[in-house]
């Protein structure tokens, strides 16, 4: 490993921001406000801030005791601790490749909707017109507007991951320009990162503060707002609701990627880096909670539009139907009225195909990922007056959060790189460079019309195992192998004193535990799942479809699954091969030079 001087952050203020940054994302706005709809609106907080508290924070400060102390990243920090070990720093160096392959993907759909918002009509309100100009095509007609432009505009989606188009070029010059953006933000290493995250770390809070005034102002927002903080209690008994709190508290705050030892590798050797665990562990909560606020906000206008739209359809053919006059029904007296009609003319009244309109069941659709942040907030933006502004400074907010988060893990991949001496003789612009131009070119896939599905796979099998065997793997090391002693002993001569009990019991008894508990309900659930299955869009109906991934994704799932994994048992082997060697030849070298004397 390279020896010379380290860079080193400007101030703590930096590696705080890079880390609110980094692990502040797109999860805290289209992940945990999903999680909060499925799980009983306010009562799942209650799963989460004990998770946050067990499990969490205690992970987050080990991670940034490890790179303070070994100022090295990934690989060389765990080699450290134990060349058996190296493998820990090689699959989180893996994981963050994959990542970043495909998370670039969703900052080039970010610019791809805030380039289309600087129009006068945005584009994802109406449907198009067909060829003949006679009405709206039938695939936008058979889903929604919002549905079509992404779907077709955004993706041209083919019908199957077996069906490949070719390039998007509209995406792909998107997908470029993240790329070209994410190294501009790298270029100089943690120079110019260090002043990159002043910006990316901060403004996205005053869109979301703007965003939650406007929100509340919005018709129908408090009926979101109350849905969110009316708890249902019956879902604390259900074990999905506590092993999900603990799953998004886990990837999060960006665990296992090795971005943590990487940022906090920079620090100063005396940094207090227990403070800032702490702070910035309850930042990112806090941001979530403060997201679903704002979330739940739009959800209210939206369902409530969507409820009355409903009414109103059902008023008009009421009135139609029993000819009554215009003032008879009103939004207010629909269901009187639907009542009274029903008792006066039966077989009439029987005839009708009257809508299920619900205001709670708008409320708790569950929508998660990108059908959050690019098909429902758009059709929310769409309703609102001045829309374009709307949209413009809420995609500017998602492609901040995105680049932020990129920032952590590209960092992850070249800080472990760069430890090396033979990479260190390369120049920072002339390395990063090369690592951003890899990232691209093997990203571009992503791009094609089949490139949803292969982002859907990623996403879903790309990081979440290896993560938890890492972390797993990381915490039984420093608790069991390196020891809690020694560690104690380390973090007393960077911090001027001891953690204290409750450090010392999460690290060697309650987070392994519960780690070991994701990992086998992950492993299970995978199991019972049956054949892995994707979303397949189907433009003849206008709407997704669940469809079994074929023989080649399978495989290639189980390859994902596999191999950052098996760089944990394959390094170990490697060392002790290695050793074993080495200790045979210095035996032979004894034996000759003992027959020589």
């Amino acid at each position: 490993m390279a020896k010379d001087a380290r860079d080193s952050w400007g101030s703590p203020m930096e590696f705080v921001l890079a880390c609110v940054s980094y692990a502040v994302g797109l999860g805290n706005v289209w992940r945990f406000p999903y999680l909060c709809q499925m799980h009983g609106g306010g009562g799942f907080l209650i799963p989460y801030l004990i998770m946050l508290v067990l499990e969490g924070v205690p992970l987050f400060y080990l991670e940034l005791a490890i790179g303070q102390k070994m100022r090295l990243g990934s690989i060389g920090a765990w080699t450290a601790i134990s060349p058996y070990l190296g493998g820990v720093g090689l699959a989180s160096v893996v994981t963050s490749l994959y990542l970043c392959l495909y998370y670039n993907i969703i900052n080039a759909w970010s610019f791809w909707y805030l380039f289309h918002s600087f129009q006068s009509v945005l584009p994802w309100a109406v449907c198009p017109a067909n060829s003949n100009l006679t009405g709206p095509l039938e695939e936008c007609e058979k889903a929604t507007p919002t549905q079509y432009f992404f779907y077709r505009e955004t993706l041209n989606i083919s019908p199957s991951i077996e069906e490949n188009g070719g390039l998007h070029m509209g995406q792909a010059l998107c997908f470029l320009l993240a790329w070209v953006i994410t190294y501009l933000f790298i270029v100089r290493g943690i120079k110019s990162t260090g002043k990159v995250v002043y910006f990316t770390a901060t403004f996205p809070y005053l869109v979301m503060l703007i965003y939650l005034i406007r929100g509340m102002t919005l018709h129908g927002a408090l009926n979101g707002v109350k849905y969110m903080f009316t708890p249902k209690m019956e879902e604390l008994a259900n074990p999905t609701t506590w092993i999900n709190a603990a799953t998004q508290i886990f990837f999060s705050l960006g665990l296992g990627f090795g971005s943590l030892i990487a940022f906090a590798s920079y620090n100063q050797y005396h940094n207090n880096f227990e403070r800032q665990a702490i702070i910035v562990s309850f930042i990112n909560s806090g941001t979530s909670i403060f997201s679903a606020i704002v979330t739940f906000s739009i959800y209210g206008f939206k369902a409530t539009v969507n409820y009355e739209t409903c009414l109103e359809r059902t008023r008009i053919l009421l009135l139609n139907t029993f000819s009554l006059p215009e003032a008879n029904i009103t939004i207010d007296n629909i269901f009187e009225m639907i009542e009274k009609l029903n008792s006066t003319y039966p077989v009439q009244f029987a005839e009708l195909k009257l809508e299920d309109c619900s205001l709670e069941k708008e409320l708790s659709t569950a929508v998660e990922g990108a059908g959050l942040a690019f098909i429902v907030y758009s059709e929310a933006i769409k309703n609102m007056p001045l829309s374009q502004l709307w949209s413009v400074l809420y995609f500017f907010m998602l492609l901040l959060l995105g680049m932020g988060s990129m920032l952590g893990n590209i960092t992850a991949i070249i800080t472990p790189l760069r430890d090396f001496k033979v990479v260190a003789r390369i120049s920072d612009e002339v390395f990063n460079g090369g690592v951003c131009l890899l990232c691209l070119l093997l990203g571009l896939g992503f791009t094609t019309t089949s490139g949803n599905y292969w982002f859907t796979m990623f996403n879903d099998y790309g990081a979440t195992f290896s993560l938890l065997f890492v972390v797993l793997i990381e915490v039984i090391a420093v608790s069991y192998i390196y020891g809690i002693r020694r560690f104690e002993k380390d973090i007393e001569d960077m911090l001027g004193h001891r953690p204290n009990w409750y450090w010392k019991i999460m690290w060697a008894g309650v987070s392994p535990l519960l780690l070991i508990c994701l990992f086998v309900f992950y492993v299970v659930n995978y199991i019972q799942g049956g054949t892995p299955t994707y979303q397949a869009w189907n433009k003849d109906l206008g709407k997704s479809e669940q469809t079994e991934y074929p023989v080649f994704g399978q495989a290639f799932i189980g390859l994902l699954l596999v191999s950052s994994v098996s760089c944990i048992p394959l390094t170990a082997l490697y060392v002790f091969c290695q050793r074993k060697k080495h200790a045979q030849q210095h035996k032979q070298q004894l034996t000759v030079n003992t027959v020589a004397a």
